[in-house]
């Protein structure tokens, strides 16, 4: 099997994008992606849109189809990928996929979500639709599973509140030399534990924002990306897993178990292991959710990653740098968008084409997370040798 390569890769501005909908957003990352790797639209053989909820959010069905029209990539092949948040990461897999099984020489991914439009209740309800009946009938979401499973952790492990409240400061602060971020502000620890509560003990900015936003990425086998350039990635590692629905039921709520597995998987694909990783994107929904994932990819013991933040372990000119982007915290959750745009900020980290948040790297993870650990997919990916 051929290894399958990323040769370019976009991103919008994440934020409030008031008067754009959900097919001017993908359009926007696409033709972008078409420039960046200098394809040509009708070169184009698959076409894949990640996408949670464009029909719930706007009354948007056929997303796939009409930007392949958009683009001028007919009579490309499209499919539209929902695995709820992590439909990005998701939609890299199946994009990967195509290219690896060779029934395609040139595949785009494009991720999106429009959701300011819609009142935070709204977007919300929205979001919980992903929780098991049961629960949702009695009104839990996610962000009352993050206060939950924070309150488990801080007490089982003896951690400090404001070891949370770290993760929040360190993302901002990386989000101020990304510009597609929703957030360029740096925010200090007693702003960020002075808040107002949201699922005690997690306040306001534990969690990421509600967001409008789009990514896209071009991928194909490495034998083509040379005939394009000589600043390639190459995906070497990915996997997804899935975790019981019902939160409840995991033995241990602090153990990811769809992290654990997906990681392996990678770990297993690549040949690498976490102690080879340089820089990694961590799906950062909820601060408590940074933790959670470096135990489960196995950058941290079990209890012991809220020390790694506290000694700056995971700052930018740190000993691994997570969420140089800013994180979703600070650059944004477009719900379909975030696994894309996490695989952009990798690659333009491995291609040296991130700017001021450019970190040493030759091996990148990213990490997508749909719900509450219910579906994840991890991506390892390495500069072209």
């Amino acid at each position: 099997m051929e290894r399958v390569a990323i040769i370019g890769a976009s991103m919008t501005q994440f934020g409030q994008r008031d008067g754009e909908w959900i097919q001017d957003l993908l359009a926007e990352a696409g033709s972008d992606c078409l420039e960046d790797a200098g394809v040509d639209a009708d070169d184009v053989e698959h076409l894949y849109v990640s996408n949670m909820a464009s029909g719930e959010f706007e009354g948007q069905t056929g997303v796939m189809n009409a930007l392949a029209h958009d683009l001028d990539a007919m009579p490309a092949y499209t499919q539209r990928v929902d695995q709820t948040s992590s439909s990005g990461g998701a939609g890299m897999y199946a994009a990967w996929q195509s290219v690896a099984s060779g029934a395609s020489d040139m595949t785009m991914l494009v991720g999106g979500e429009k959701m300011t439009h819609k009142t935070t209740g709204e977007a919300t309800d929205v979001i919980a639709s992903l929780t098991h009946p049961v629960e949702y009938k009695h009104g839990v979401t996610l962000p009352s599973f993050a206060g939950l499973t924070a309150r488990h952790y801080l007490e089982r492990f003896d951690a400090p509140r404001e070891s949370l409240g770290k993760v929040a400061v360190k993302n901002h602060k990386n989000g101020v030399d990304n510009p597609h971020a929703q957030f360029r502000k740096e925010v200090d620890l007693g702003t960020v534990l002075e808040s107002p509560i949201v699922a005690d003990p997690l306040r306001l900015y534990d969690f990421c924002p509600i967001t409008d936003g789009s990514a896209a990425l071009m991928l194909c086998p490495e034998s083509v990306a040379k005939e394009y350039t000589d600043d390639y990635v190459v995906i070497s590692g990915i996997d997804g897993a899935t975790d019981t629905h019902v939160v409840h039921e995991r033995a241990d709520p602090t153990v990811m178990g769809g992290v654990v597995e997906s990681g392996n998987g990678a770990y297993d694909m690549s040949g690498y292991g976490p102690a080879d990783i340089d820089v990694a994107e961590l799906h950062d929904m909820f601060t408590i959710l940074e933790f959670l994932q470096m135990e489960g990819l196995g950058f941290a013991e079990q209890g012991e990653a809220w020390k790694l933040v506290e000694e700056g372990h995971t700052e930018r000119d740190g000993e691994l740098p997570i969420n140089t982007s800013g994180g979703l915290k600070s650059k944004g959750h477009p719900l379909g968008a975030s696994g894309v745009a996490q695989g952009v900020e990798i690659y333009e980290q491995l291609v040296g084409e991130a700017g001021p948040r450019q970190v040493d790297a030759d091996v990148g993870l990213c990490c997508n997370v749909g719900g509450f650990g219910n579906c994840v997919i991890t991506t390892i990916m390495e500069a072209a040798q």
